[in-house]
């Protein structure tokens, strides 16, 4: 490596830091378990979160799920991530454990895993703003959205922290399954997976969203290939729930007993007759994630 290209990568890397804060202590293995990915709170880009004194548990997750979680990277940037990495760091599991002072928030921890990243797997990362072929959200009608989104009414209640599942039955707190009226979940400022009306569906719903983040995050599971940016006008922040028949690509896994409901709408359907919005091709701004430098995990 040349002298400048070091240069570089620790200008890159020191970037991904210097603004951040760091775990105290901090484990980084590869997982051996097998067992189901598990995090001690939601690594979604929402902001549900689980109060947790500070502690960062997860494992079985390939290096790819950390950089979302650290990132705070949405579909659009996730379409452009994804074939950047090595192969690795989407295959392989590694199971993370660390801790911080205090009782940190969500943003907070994302912070210190960009720390974490930066020093365990030497990651360096940038941004930059690309004009590429989008679905652009407009409005079906002009100045009307659908029946299930709706506007968020201001004064509502809107929790964003659910109680650990050991406590779930006796908290005050919603768990990610409970609903508001509407028929939206009680949880607020992330999107949710919903149980369907009809078996063969999949839906989903969230509130106190704007439309941008709702383009945003529909981009990464409508399996369109392309990102959706928001057209459509409409300002301040929303209630929604969406149901559709999801289109399968390739056959099925062994044992996997989903059966999509033909009977249902397809996602552009569903996104028309349920929410108000149609899809509009064109060329637009994405901010996307751009890697520099990745490296195996250094040892504990």
């Amino acid at each position: 490596m040349s002298v400048s290209c070091r240069s570089f990568l620790a200008a890159a890397i020191f970037l991904t830091t210097a603004a951040g804060q760091s775990f105290d202590v901090a484990s980084v293995k590869p997982s051996k378990s097998g067992s189901q990915p598990y995090s001690n709170f939601p690594l979604g880009p929402g902001d549900v979160y689980v109060p947790n004194g500070g502690l960062f548990s997860a494992s079985n997750f390939p290096l790819v799920t950390y950089i979302l979680f650290a990132y705070k990277v949405i579909g659009n940037q996730a379409q452009y991530l994804l074939p950047q990495l090595p192969a690795w760091a989407t295959s392989e599991r590694f199971d993370i454990q660390a801790r911080a002072e205090g009782n940190p928030g969500k943003d907070e921890m994302r912070l210190m895993m960009r720390a974490l990243l930066a020093d365990r797997f030497k990651l360096a990362v940038h941004y930059e703003t690309r004009d590429v072929p989008v679905f652009a959200f407009v409005l079906a009608k002009p100045g009307k959205a659908g029946p299930q989104l709706q506007p968020h009414p201001a004064d509502a209640p809107c929790p964003t922290t659910t109680p650990p599942p050991s406590a779930l039955a006796s908290a005050q707190t919603p768990s990610p399954s409970q609903t508001v009226a509407g028929g939206f979940p009680a949880l607020c400022n992330g999107i949710l997976g919903m149980r369907p009306t009809v078996p063969g569906r999949m839906r989903l719903g969230g509130r106190n969203v704007t439309i941008s983040f709702l383009a945003d995050s529909l981009s990464a599971g409508s399996q369109l290939g392309r990102p959706m940016i928001d057209q459509t006008g409409l300002t301040g922040t929303f209630d929604f729930t969406l149901e559709y028949t999801p289109e399968l690509r390739g056959p099925l896994p062994p044992g996997a007993d989903f059966q999509p409901d033909s009977s249902g709408p397809s996602f552009e359907e569903a996104l028309q007759e349920q929410l108000g919005i149609k899809l509009k091709s064109e060329k637009g701004p994405v901010k996307v994630l751009v890697l520099d430098h990745v490296e195996h995990p250094s040892e504990n």
